[in-house]
Parts: structure tokens; sequence; C-alpha cells
């Protein structure tokens, strides 16, 4: 029963529609699908809603953004079965106003850069969630020609983390506070990716102090080396291991088809198991 627990979709930066990837997962032969868009408690709500397709079951997640304060670096958080509840709507919330908000200061500068960039077309790309990522913004200039491809040169020209020129990030929550929503949910709380952002040693100092509850292991970009860092680390405190493709459709810097990375059989039942429990 292959699973594939992080994917994105139009809820927020990713290419692709829920219900396209819905029936990519079926004709990739997988059991169980978790759409876990950034911040967003609509793709909770999908799965809430139809949880069950045919022989594919929905799981519902979102990936929680936060700051490492100690280290200043973003932590991604992936939570799993969470109540559609006022602190996890609040903080979805908070996020999607400060994404907007530095968004329209980008784009201001963006029409002044390139004439031709009009951010109808950055707006109608966030349709589906009202949010405005990076993501909408650079695909405007390539689909006008200024570029090959989304994560190219000109990506980290404009939105690059030294120097962007158009770069504005929005304020994240600390880590402390955003795994206090989740555990206000009664969610699973999975620390994603932690190669992508350097988090390994945070991940042991939540994992030591009880604050998550797994770790992602099987991921495009960990290292084979954090890969078994990570598996030690699981082993010693009983943690959770999942993985995912991090699925963004054409908004990807690498080609990573759904189902290529998944969740092994044995901890796809303890986190249902796990969810099932903090339910009651």
């Amino acid at each position: 029963m292959p699973g594939d627990l992080h994917t994105h979709t139009t809820f927020s930066d990713g290419a692709l529609r829920a219900d396209v990837l819905v029936r990519l997962a079926q004709r990739a032969g997988l059991s169980y699908l978790a759409i876990s868009d950034h911040d967003s408690c609509l793709s909770v709500r999908y799965a809430m809603e139809q949880p069950q397709r045919e022989n594919l079951q929905l799981l519902p997640a979102t990936e929680l953004t936060a700051f490492d304060t100690q280290r200043g670096r973003r932590v991604h958080i992936l939570c799993y079965f969470p109540d559609d509840c006022q602190a996890l709507r609040q903080f979805c919330d908070t996020m999607a106003a400060r994404r907007n908000a530095v968004c329209r200061r980008s784009m201001e500068e963006l029409e002044q850069l390139y004439p031709q960039f009009d951010r109808e077309t950055a707006l109608s790309f966030a349709a589906d969630s009202g949010v405005l990522y990076k993501t909408h913004l650079i695909r405007v200039l390539y689909e006008y020609g200024y570029t090959d491809g989304i994560y190219k040169d000109l990506y980290q020209q404009l939105f690059g983390s030294k120097g962007g020129k158009v770069l504005h990030d929005p304020a994240y929550e600390s880590v402390d506070m955003v795994l206090d929503v989740i555990h206000q949910s009664r969610g699973v709380a999975v620390l994603a990716h932690p190669s992508v952002y350097r988090t390994m040693e945070l991940a042991g100092e939540l994992a030591a102090a009880g604050r998550i509850d797994g770790v992602e292991i099987f991921h495009p970009r960990n290292t084979p080396e954090d890969q078994q860092t990570l598996a030690a680390m699981a082993e010693q405190y009983g943690l959770l291991v999942t993985g995912g493709t991090d699925f963004h459709g054409m908004h990807s810097s690498r080609p990573v088809p759904l189902g290529s990375v998944t969740a092994d059989d044995e901890n796809i039942g303890r986190l249902l198991q796990l969810a099932q429990k903090r339910k009651g």
C-alpha cells in the first residue's frame, strides 16, 4: 500500500489542481495520498470531504512554515490529520495575509523591471487559494518568455536568498509556536526534509524533547548521510518515518513524478493508528 505523503497543488504553490493529483496517484498505483499544501486549511478540508477515491485514501495534511530563531533558518513541519480548528485557521489566515502583502511589494517592483509583467496573470495562478507565492510571480515571466523554467537563473536573480532584487519574505512564527498549533489541532507533527533547510540539529533537539512525532526521511533532496542519521534518530526515539515526492508539478527545479518517493507500509499504519488515538 504505497503512499506519497508530501505533495502540493494549486491550494498553495503547486502547478496542478487537487483532482489532477488524485488521478495521477490512482494511475501510479498509490493507496494513500497526502496533499500537504503550505499553511493551508484547503488541503485539509479537501481530504476530509472526500477521504476515499476508489482504492485511494486521502490523508488530511498541511505543511506549516516555521522559523528556527536560534539558527536563523526556515523550517517546514508536516501536519497530518489536524482538526479544522480555530488555532489552525488563524495561523493559516495570518500566513496568507503576510504572503500576499510581500508578493504585492514584489509585483510593484517587477512591473518597473518588466513592463510586460501583469499582476492579473499572477493572480490567476493563485485563484484556487487566494494566496500569492513567488512561484506565481516567476511563472508570469516564464509564460512571457523571459526565462526557460521556473527555478532557473532569473529566479535566483529576483528571489534568491542572497540579494534577490525583488525578494520580500513574510515573517514566520517560531518552531515552538507552530508545534503548539499542531498540538492544539490534535495533528501528527513530522519534521519535513531536514536536508533542505539544514535542520538536522533541530531535528535531534525536537526528537529528544518529544516535540515531534516523526521525521521525513524519504525525500528527493535529503542526503544519504542525513537519511542514515534520521533513521538512527527515529529508532532511538520511536519516531514515525515518512516520505514523499514534495510534488509541485512544473513548479519544480528537477523532475520528480508523483509517487516516485513513498512511505513504507509499516509507517503509514503507525501514522493512521497515532492519528486515530489522538482523536480519541
